[in-house]
C-alpha cells in the first residue's frame, strides 16, 4: 500500500483521482484545497488529513515523516494548469513521484527543467494521458502501425463542449493560467494524435477566440482539421435538438472513430501502469505541450485547409 497526497482535491477531475487511489487499494494521507467544498472524500478516504493552506499541509508532510517515520509515495496534482509545474517541484523534493494531469506544463521548457530535477532527485513524473489506454483509440494505432509508410490519412477532429458563464470568470478563462482553449480541453487530442500519426510538420491556426478555435495540423502520417469550443452556439443543430451539450467527433478518411464511451474511466487504469513503473512521463507529454504552445503563439493564417465548422 503506497501512501498518496492530492492536490486541488476540491477540483472537477479529483473525484477520478481518488476513485484510481482506492481502487488500486492505495492510501490517501493528506489533502489540499483553497477551497474547503470537499465532502467527496468521504466516499473514498473520510479519514485523510485536509488542509486549506499550502504551508500547513507542507509542515504536515514534514512533520509525520520525522515524527512517525511515514513517506510520501506519491503527490497526485490536480490543481490549476499554471500551479502544476511548482506543485510538481514540490513532490520530488518530498521525495515523491508525482501523477499529474494534463497539460503537464504549459510551456515546452518547463519540461526540460523538470527533466533536470528529475535527474537530481531520482523520482518520476507521470503524467495522464487516459486516451492512449482507449480501445477505439489503441485499434487506430495498430491499423496506422501497419499501413504503409507513404499512407496519409485525413482527419477531422471536432470537440464541442459548452461551457457557462462561471468559465471565463474562473482561473479557466485566463490563458496566462489555463493555456486557453486549445490547452485546457484540447491537450489530450494533440496527445493521441502525435502519439499515432509521428512528428508534426506543419501547424497552422485560422481561429483563435476566448471560446474556440481551430486550425490544421500535418502530421509523417495524417492531415488533420481540427476545431474545438466551449460554445454552445457551435453544437450541430442534431445534437441541439437532442438537448445534448457535448459534441465529439473524430473521421479518419471520413470514417467515425467512437471513443466517447469508456473515456471517463480510464484513470484507474493509468494509476496501475504507474504504479508498475510503466506510467507515461515528460518525454512522452512534451510533444503535445509544443503543439499547444505555438497554437497559442504563432499568427493566424487566412488560408488553407480549414475546418468545416468555420467556413
Amino acid at each position: 500500500m503506497k501512501n498518496f497526497a492530492l492536490l486541488g482535491v476540491a477540483g472537477y477531475i479529483a473525484p477520478r483521482h481518488l476513485k484510481a487511489i482506492k481502487d488500486t487499494n492505495n492510501n490517501l494521507i493528506a489533502a489540499l484545497d483553497k477551497f474547503d467544498s470537499v465532502g467527496v472524500m468521504d466516499s473514498y478516504f473520510p479519514n485523510t488529513d485536509f488542509f486549506v493552506e499550502f504551508e500547513r499541509f507542507d509542515r504536515h508532510i514534514e512533520k509525520i515523516k520525522r515524527q512517525q517515520n511515514i513517506q510520501l509515495d506519491y503527490v497526485s496534482v490536480c490543481t490549476p494548469n499554471y500551479l502544476h509545474d511548482s506543485h510538481i517541484r514540490m513532490a520530488l523534493r518530498r521525495g515523491a513521484d508525482a501523477i499529474c494531469e494534463k497539460p503537464l506544463v504549459l510551456n515546452p521548457w518547463n519540461v526540460d527543467a523538470l527533466q533536470g530535477i528529475e535527474k537530481e532527485t531520482g523520482n518520476k513524473i507521470n503524467t495522464i494521458l487516459q486516451l492512449r489506454l482507449h480501445p477505439s483509440i489503441l485499434d487506430l494505432k495498430e491499423k496506422v502501425a501497419i499501413a504503409s509508410k507513404e499512407t496519409k490519412y485525413d482527419v477531422d477532429l471536432t470537440y464541442i463542449t459548452s461551457r457557462g458563464g462561471w468559465y471565463h470568470v474562473s482561473w479557466k478563462g485566463d490563458e496566462s493560467k489555463s493555456g486557453g482553449i486549445a490547452t485546457n480541453i484540447g491537450i489530450h487530442f494533440y496527445d493521441m494524435l502525435t502519439w499515432i500519426f509521428g512528428e508534426v510538420q506543419e501547424n497552422i491556426v485560422h481561429l483563435r477566440e476566448i471560446d474556440k478555435a481551430a486550425g490544421y495540423l500535418e502530421f509523417e502520417k495524417a492531415r488533420v482539421r481540427w476545431y474545438l469550443s466551449i460554445d454552445e452556439n457551435s453544437l450541430p443543430n442534431e445534437v441541439k435538438e437532442k438537448g445534448q451539450k457535448t459534441y465529439r467527433s473524430i473521421t479518419v478518411n471520413g470514417q467515425e472513430i467512437e471513443f466517447s464511451k469508456g473515456f471517463t474511466e480510464l484513470h484507474t487504469e493509468s494509476y496501475r501502469k504507474i504504479l508498475k513503473g510503466k506510467g507515461y512521463g515528460l518525454i512522452d507529454a512534451k510533444q503535445s505541450i509544443e503543439i499547444v504552445h505555438d497554437i497559442r503563439n504563432v499568427d493566424l493564417i487566412n488560408n488553407g485547409e480549414k475546418h468545416p465548422f468555420i467556413k
